[in-house]
């Protein structure tokens, strides 16, 4: 069997990249058995926020029932069964919606929360693959502010997409089936965007800079935007990963540049296009 010379060649087809996205959240995770310590740091915002939103969605799962019966007066009539039917539709909806506010809106507060930490995290994540071409020097408040109107901006954006997602929950089987994926993919994409935000600053990049650059190889970011999507739906899963996360973000973001994603000193400087390819960046410029 022939094994390709260069490991580091793009991998091609939508399918492959996308599960290349997904496993840039591994390499993440990978790196909570080199830098515990750094890692633990950065689960302690997380812990804060995720207690919060625990909360809330807890409070939401209570009265779901009470919304469900809210929006769907026209059926007081009806059968018992197909009552029935349409609310725990109804219900569903509800909690889909908030499953997916809450994902992104958590995100985006545990990153403010915790912006020295992420930072931190991020910079050692480019540290270890060759250091931050091009970085400028962005104050601490100068790129929170901009960190927090970049995330109201993807928020409210996702709060549209979710409103016609929330109605087509009341389709039978679309809504249980067809909608929940286009939920997690429409989750991906904010949080892949959301994420990627600390390594894009560094740079000088604000979020119309990063929405091109990951546009242009929308499956990748998409499999590492559904991969932390689906781990944060799953109890304190978006706790102990988030730190992972804000790492695999900054490969996403050195990949999306066209820059090393191979450990210096390990494997020697690497990057993740072919010699000679141009950087996405420069092409969508």
């Amino acid at each position: 069997m022939n094994v390709p010379s260069d490991i580091t060649a793009p991998v091609t087809g939508v399918v492959g990249r996308f599960f290349s996205g997904a496993g840039l959240l591994l390499r993440g995770i990978g790196l909570y058995v080199r830098s515990p310590g750094l890692m633990l740091l950065g689960v302690v915002p997380a812990l804060l926020s995720g207690a919060l939103f625990l909360a809330a969605f807890a409070t939401l799962a209570y009265f779901v029932d009470d919304l469900a019966a809210l929006v769907t007066p026209f059926a007081d009539d009806w059968s018992t069964t197909a009552r029935s039917l349409v609310r725990v539709a109804a219900g569903l909806a509800f909690l889909g919606l908030g499953g997916l506010l809450g994902v992104l809106t958590f995100t985006a507060v545990t990153l403010v929360i915790g912006d020295p930490f992420y930072e931190k995290i991020s910079e050692r994540v480019e540290e270890r693959y060759g250091g931050t071409p091009g970085a400028v020097e962005v104050p601490l408040w100068a790129s929170l502010r901009h960190s927090v109107a970049d995330s109201l901006r993807l928020v409210a954006l996702s709060a549209l997409i979710g409103v016609p997602l929330f109605a087509a929950g009341f389709v039978p089987v679309v809504g249980q089936i067809v909608v929940p994926v286009i939920g997690a993919a429409v989750g991906g994409w904010f949080l892949a965007l959301e994420l990627t935000g600390a390594p894009f600053y560094r740079r000088g990049m604000r979020l119309p800079d990063r929405r091109a650059l990951l546009k242009a190889d929308r499956p990748t970011a998409l499999g590492f935007g559904v991969a932390v999507f689906v781990c944060f739906l799953i109890p304190v899963g978006s706790v102990l990963v988030m730190p992972a996360a804000v790492a695999g973000a900054t490969l996403l973001a050195r990949r999306s540049l066209g820059q090393s994603i191979v450990e210096t000193g390990r494997s020697g400087v690497g990057s993740d296009r072919p010699a000679g390819e141009p950087s996405r960046y420069v092409e969508e410029r």
